[in-house]
């Protein structure tokens, strides 16, 4: 009798202590993605595992991912591994935002976003581009808020119909809408949006040029363009070797074929034919840390992990969906470091213009 009492405590704390673990201290699943339904995105399940290693195998060839024609696949196959995790442990808006005294993280992302849009000074009705939308949080914040026609472009197709069904869930699907497809390589005509923006995306092209030169192309003359670039600052030295770690931690952690310098940007603009309106890096103060959260969120990451290992080894969650976890989570060391030494900015802001004539 004592035994079967003292086994249902057990079973009731172990129960209450889950439960506790991960709804209590805050549920992924409150922002739209449940832990039992994490996958690899368009991969098959059992493909995940090979699909991660073949994703580091890039980097033992970092040529490779230097030229165009490899990059697409490249950066594909990082979103069908990450854009579940994103969706459940950040949110749907997959970047960075100042924190903002007094603001929770989700407002002051969406103040971040609306910024954008904002800067471009476009009125409502207008066709707007966002190059890089992932799952189109940005896109719905921006929407909504300006009533522009928002035209989202992914190279991945999993994070489309993400897109979609979050845009019809929040009843944006009339202003909202998302295209499968290369930013190096865009399926719109000439002179053909009002406006502009990428948030932390044109970090994945291999030349900033093309995919600047691309966004060039489809803007009628007069319209502005904005965006959030990924950078390293005047502060880092490339003859640091703690500072060059953080650096290529950042880039093995995000896909991205190489972190450009914060002179190159406006420099790159200006190369294609943009004249440049205005530039500064809003993650300089007076602007709250950016890193913020994801230090607050360390535990977060542990209970994640934990959550994640248990659901892969009942198969609930795809094999290999562990090891993208538990590099993610390297991968916030990294970015925390980068933004607590200042060698690293995902929001340098560069609005430009293409002119008229």
């Amino acid at each position: 009798m004592v035994d079967s009492v003292a086994l249902f405590c057990t079973g009731a704390l172990l129960a209450g202590g889950l439960y506790w673990f991960v709804c209590v201290l805050g549920s992924a699943e409150q922002k739209g993605k449940r832990a039992v339904d994490l996958s690899g995105g368009s991969i098959s399940r059992e493909k995940v595992q090979d699909k991660y290693k073949q994703y580091w195998s890039f980097f033992r060839r970092p040529k490779e991912i230097e030229t165009a024609d490899k990059v697409p696949h490249f950066v594909d196959t990082f979103y069908n591994l990450v854009t579940d995790i994103y969706e459940w442990g950040w949110g749907q808006s997959f970047h960075f935002s100042p924190s903002v005294h007094g603001k929770s993280h989700k407002d002051a992302t969406r103040l971040h976003e609306e910024m954008a849009v904002d800067l471009l000074s476009v009125p409502a009705g207008s066709r707007i581009l966002d190059v890089g939308c992932g799952v189109g949080g940005p896109m719905r914040a921006i929407a909504a808020h300006s009533q522009a026609h928002v035209v989202g472009i992914t190279i991945n197709e999993y994070q489309v119909s993400r897109a979609r069904a979050h845009n019809k869930k929040a009843g944006l699907d009339s202003l909202c809408e998302v295209v499968c497809g290369n930013f190096l390589q865009m399926p719109f005509q000439d002179s053909s949006f009002d406006g502009a923006y990428s948030i932390e995306a044109t970090c994945h092209a291999p030349l900033l040029e093309e995919v600047y030169a691309e966004i060039y192309r489809v803007l009628k003359p007069g319209a502005l363009y904005v965006s959030y670039e990924w950078v390293t600052t005047d502060k880092y030295r490339a003859d640091n070797p703690e500072q060059v770690e953080i650096i290529q931690g950042i880039e093995r952690g995000d896909a991205l074929p190489g972190l450009r310098s914060y002179d190159q940007i406006a420099e790159t603009a200006k190369k294609v034919g943009f004249e440049v309106v205005q530039e500064r890096d809003l993650a300089k103060p007076p602007a709250g840390e950016w890193w913020r959260r994801l230090k607050m969120g360390r535990i977060a990451y542990w209970r994640n992990h934990l959550v994640v290992t248990v659901l892969a080894a009942l198969r609930i969650a795809p094999k290999g969906v562990v090891d993208v976890h538990e590099m993610l989570c390297r991968t916030a060391e990294h970015l925390t470091r980068g933004g607590e030494t200042g060698i690293f900015s995902p929001m340098h802001m560069i609005l430009c213009r293409k002119p008229i004539s």
